[in-house]
């Protein structure tokens, strides 16, 4: 790893870069949570003046005004967010939750249910401005290396603060005399809210020039084509979605599947609830680790996956679950299968971690400046329209349909596998990312050396010895940029990789001798492509090497950079000749060690002047050593 790296991604914290906005969206998400419960409780539990409205209709009712805001706001608030400066949203959001909880309290004080739902509705409303400034701001706030471990901590402090909020407004509303502590804790927690939002630093607008457009139908159909300009974007959004829906559908269940069919009490909704929640912790706070500190939605498939499979588990570990009674905490941990179960929930909430933060740092790290905010406005309504959506399932499921709960978790479990392969299928590079991260992170362990020499910005060249047919994928998983490849056509045809390779945009080449017009094809996209600022990576040699050593390179090299100027990084490979993968011994044919050492070497750039394909064949075999 280069030496730049922070130990931890939790210097965040000590930032102020970042920490006044991880504590304000906390408090917001926790605020939000309490008040919303606080109500629930009393109403069933005190009732108010002037309603006789009954608990379910109560509870869906609370639902959709919290919900309907998102709906109604989000265009307004995207626009507002790329137009104005952040910082100054984020303070007159939290002085305006101030005031909406002072509201709240008078009307806890009255009795008013529907000043209390007029409230909540308040409350949705402001939620609805501050979301998409808090992605938004991150990536003006951190480098690209922090942007993951950011995401993983607000997605944390989100579900963390929810639970929080729910247990707490729960108990809270259930001591004697509760009123006058339920509006204490909620005006003080908003006036923290509101000082820690003035820490923020100034996010200045990218889009200053814009116009607002206050019909919101208009303007969602707009943010909608904003979001579709970039297919990954547009099905990142789709993901992120999705699993707000499976979210809230195993939150939501939880309590009647604990009830029904577990006969827990209350402390076994507790238990299941926090480990989903400190699942989902678990799992963000590892994407930074995981990811080598990059947007790495290799992590996508891999956390899919693993919602499918601990789903299904759950299906099954319910259904063999038998109750001893009403169990509490320790009794249902000790009855054979509530620990699995308990797992399950576990690592339910693990894997979906593995699976969102990707998916939001890759809006922001893809969405152009002056339209992020807005195209995460769009992310924000589609999110509540399905989490609404996971209500109309739960219906449809458990009272239509006649499922049982367990029969409910299983057909989500399929479904998630249904939305993920037509995510990967219409994004193939998901699908890319998967096998470049599970080749560098679960076959060989992969070492970096000097890639701080690789140009952050701007069209460059790698030169690197070709030693394997996985060598450029062992490269993409190294280098924190996007990488194009420049790869022979014979390899680029191999089936399997096939796939791999065209979904990764590499680009075939074969010699002038062999077909001129393919060769000039693939030299005009190199031109082109480096032109862009994209970032090339070339195996001058032109094949693998069949008896480990470095063979001669080309002087295409030489006229790709007289074609476009641009730096040219010389790397190497070590430790891969003699794997599964090279002509040691036979391709395919020999078998590898797990986690054998792989090194990524580079070397200081050089200027295009400079670049002459023998003394870049030189400084290649330099950097590899006495290591093949």
């Amino acid at each position: 790893m280069s030496g730049n790296e922070p130990d931890s991604q939790f210097h965040l914290l000590r930032s102020r870069r970042f920490l006044p906005l991880f504590v304000t969206l906390f408090l917001g998400a926790f605020n939000d949570n309490l008040f919303k419960n606080c109500l629930l409780v009393l109403a069933v539990t005190a009732g108010f003046a002037g309603t006789d409205m009954d608990t379910n209709t109560l509870v869906n009712l609370a639902a959709a005004l919290f919900v309907l805001p998102f709906f109604l706001f989000s265009p307004l608030a995207g626009q507002l967010a790329d137009k104005y400066e952040k910082s100054l949203i984020i303070r007159r959001v939290k002085l305006a939750e101030i005031v909406i909880m002072g509201l709240g309290v008078l009307a806890f004080m009255f009795s008013s249910l529907w000043g209390l739902l007029a409230v909540l509705f308040a409350m949705g409303m402001q939620s609805t401005f501050f979301g998409p400034i808090k992605y938004a701001i991150l990536p003006q706030h951190l480098r690209s290396d922090e942007l993951v471990a950011g995401n993983a901590q607000v997605e944390m402090a989100t579900f963390v603060a929810i639970l929080l909020g729910t247990l707490f407004g729960t108990l809270l509303a259930g001591v004697e005399n509760s009123l006058p502590w339920v509006g204490t804790v909620l005006m003080v927690v908003a006036v923290a809210g509101w000082l820690a939002g003035r820490q923020v630093p100034v996010a200045e607008p990218h889009a200053a020039d814009l116009r607002i457009d206050w019909n919101p139908a208009r303007e969602m159909g707009e943010l909608v084509k904003l979001a579709r300009e970039k297919r990954a974007v547009w099905h990142a959004i789709l993901g992120i979605s999705w699993f707000w829906l499976l979210g809230l559908a195993y939150l939501t269940q939880t309590p009647n599947f604990v009830v029904e069919v577990l006969r827990g009490d209350v402390t076994v909704i507790a238990l299941l609830l926090c480990g989903f929640t400190v699942g989902i912790g678990i799992g963000a706070l590892l994407c930074d680790r995981m990811s080598g500190q990059r947007v790495e939605i290799g992590l996508v498939p891999f956390g899919s996956i693993g919602l499918s499979i601990f789903g299904i588990d759950l299906y099954f570990a319910a259904a063999g679950f038998v109750a001893q009674g009403e169990a509490g905490f320790w009794q249902f941990l000790a009855t054979s299968g509530g620990l699995r179960i308990l797992l399950d929930m576990v690592m339910l909430g693990m894997f979906g971690g593995f699976y969102i933060v990707p998916l939001q740092a890759l809006i922001q790290a893809r969405t152009a400046v002056e339209k992020r905010a807005r195209v995460i406005a769009c992310n924000n309504i589609f999110n509540s329209l399905f989490m609404v959506m996971a209500g109309v399932l739960g219906m449809l499921f458990l009272g239509l349909v006649g499922f049982t709960i367990g029969e409910f978790f299983l057909a989500l479990a399929l479904m998630n596998i249904a939305v993920a392969l037509f995510i990967f299928r219409q994004v193939p590079e998901f699908t890319l990312r998967f096998f470049v991260w599970l080749l560098s992170h679960g076959m060989y362990r992969v070492s970096h050396q000097g890639l701080d020499n690789i140009p952050q910005k701007g069209g460059a060249v790698l030169v690197c010895n070709h030693v394997s047919y996985v060598d450029a994928l062992i490269l993409a998983g190294a280098i924190r940029r996007p990488v194009r490849f420049v790869m022979h056509k014979g390899i680029y045809d191999i089936p399997v990789l096939h796939y791999i390779f065209r979904a990764g945009g590499v680009i075939p080449i074969c010699s002038r001798q062999d077909d001129e017009q393919a060769y000039e094809q693939a030299m005009k996209a190199i031109a082109d492509y480096l032109a862009a600022g994209e970032l090339l990576c070339i195996f001058p040699e032109g094949q693998l090497t069949r008896d480990g050593t470095i063979g001669e390179f080309r002087r295409g090299i030489e006229r790709i950079v007289a074609d476009t100027p641009v730096p040219v990084v010389p790397l190497a490979l070590r430790g891969l000749w003699g794997s599964f993968f090279s002509h040691r011994g036979g391709v395919f044919r020999r078998g590898w060690k797990l986690f054998s050492r792989i090194d990524v070497v580079a070397a200081a750039p050089l200027q295009p002047e400079r670049v002459v394909a023998e003394d870049l064949q030189q400084r290649v075999a330099a950097l590899r050593g006495d290591k093949k």
